[in-house]
């Protein structure tokens, strides 16, 4: 591995998985209840497992028996955490030379003061397993009664690890909708996302502060994701309550209602469960659940999308630019001006990246469809928002899409989840990336 640099490490884990994930599909015996997967739906689907998306070209509950969907559970515990977390953990408990902190969490451990590599993984692994297992007991107890011990222990199990894991998929095929009047049911799920969403730096962060009695406050990083995600889950509560209390929402109870409000607000920033058909929201609702897709989830977590620092820091960069001060501050500290370009990159890129995959999906179901009107494209911007943010909520087209188009969603997963900057990385040698920048003379030029 002598020359591979932390982003090409990082990507070829999860073009590795994705082949595995593949070829299990196609090889291992009993996944399905009938025939088994073609090659391009066993690579969406394997993709969608290991990219923790959640759309699916056919139902996970009827389509495959319990030790296929045994096998999604496992792409998409391997794919949350990423299989480098899970082979420098191991190295490092066998002594072994372990590879770089940043290979194995996403590059996100510069943050951390005084950072210990044991602790990291450590508490990677532990607060993966630990929620899990809190979860799965919680989903248990609540569906033991209505579903018996048993299968509820198997339902239980799958959607706590695909709730932590933002994954979305569900071995109900209706997602959660059966459970919309389960206030239980929902609100576990949405802490499991939510904890899933914010991080493993910032987990690690809390418990040195609020566990270990570390008397510093916390990092700017851990403060401004925790903001940023009440102020996306509570606007987007109060936006859901508004417009879906006479429509989708009107048949509930009060109490139900704020629930699943709520739910609406937590499931698109990067989870793909459902409580609501997608397709009898109103408009606001939908662009809503869009944009929310497009934000995603935390640095470091995960979550797919262009992320929430990234948004944020493009929103404080607009309010220092509008007060006339030269630097981005939060919190009584200035970041970098360096990270805030990444940050303006990131979220530029990730917005055109999405334009052209959304045009190129479009193009694709023209050529191979019949006409599908307005609504046709609606469904299929959603369902490319969606692949892009890594949610899986679906409008109900994702099974109608053509071959071109269920190759053209994987790729979109894939880099969600990885993030264009962390491709383009491992494309750039270790050597080219460190050689002298050469600065032209200056020209402006007029902006508007």
């Amino acid at each position: 591995m002598r020359g591979w640099t932390a982003a090409r490490l990082f990507v070829a884990s999860f073009v590795a998985l994705v082949l595995v994930g593949t070829v299990g599909f196609l090889v291992i015996p009993g996944l399905y209840v009938g025939d088994g997967l073609g090659v391009v739906d066993a690579f969406f689907t394997a993709t969608s497992a290991v990219c923790v998306t959640g759309l699916i070209v056919v139902d996970t509950a009827t389509y495959f028996t319990p030790l296929g969907q045994a096998w999604i559970l496992v792409l998409i515990q391997a794919g949350g955490l990423g299989i480098l977390t899970f082979t420098t953990f191991l190295l490092s408990l066998l002594g072994g030379r372990h590879l770089e902190m940043e290979e194995a969490v996403g590059g996100h451990v510069a943050i951390l003061r005084n950072p210990s590599f044991r602790s990291l993984l450590f508490t990677v692994v532990a607060v993966t397993f630990a929620v899990e297992g809190i979860g799965a007991g919680a989903l248990w107890l609540t569906w033991r009664e209505s579903l018996g011990a048993g299968p509820a222990a198997w339902h239980a199990v799958f959607h706590a690890i695909s709730a932590f894991c933002n994954a979305g998929f569900s071995t109900f095929s209706d997602s959660l909708v059966g459970f919309r009047t389960s206030g239980p049911t929902l609100i576990t799920v949405m802490a499991l996302v939510v904890v899933g969403g914010l991080g493993f730096v910032v987990v690690e962060d809390l418990r040195a502060r609020y566990l270990h009695r570390d008397v510093r406050r916390l990092s700017l990083h851990s403060r401004l994701v925790l903001t940023a995600t009440a102020a996306l889950l509570l606007g987007g509560f109060g936006l859901f309550l508004w417009f879906e209390s006479r429509a989708t929402l009107g048949d509930l109870g009060w109490g139900d209602r704020l629930v699943n409000a709520l739910f609406l607000s937590v499931t698109p920033r990067t989870a793909g469960f459902n409580a609501v058909d997608y397709d009898a929201v109103t408009n606001p609702s939908l662009v809503l659940t869009m944009l929310l897709m497009v934000v995603g989830g935390s640095p470091g977590s995960t979550a797919g999308g262009i992320k929430t620092l990234p948004l944020v820091l493009l929103v404080l960069l607009l309010g220092s630019r509008l007060r006339g001060r030269r630097h981005v501050a939060a919190f009584d500290r200035t970041v970098p001006w360096e990270t805030v370009h990444r940050a303006v990159g990131l979220v530029v890129g990730g917005l055109a990246l999405l334009a052209l995959a959304s045009f190129v999906v479009l193009t694709t179901e023209a050529l191979t469809h019949e006409a599908q009107g307005r609504a046709g494209l609606v469904r299929l911007v959603f369902e490319t928002v969606s692949a892009f943010g890594t949610v899986g909520l679906s409008m109900g087209v994702t099974g109608e899409l053509s071959v071109p188009g269920r190759l053209v969603l994987p790729v979109l997963m894939f880099l969600g989840r990885v993030g264009p900057a962390a491709v383009l990385a491992s494309m750039v040698s270790a050597r080219s990336s460190v050689r002298t920048e050469v600065r032209f003379a200056h020209e402006d030029v007029a902006l508007g």
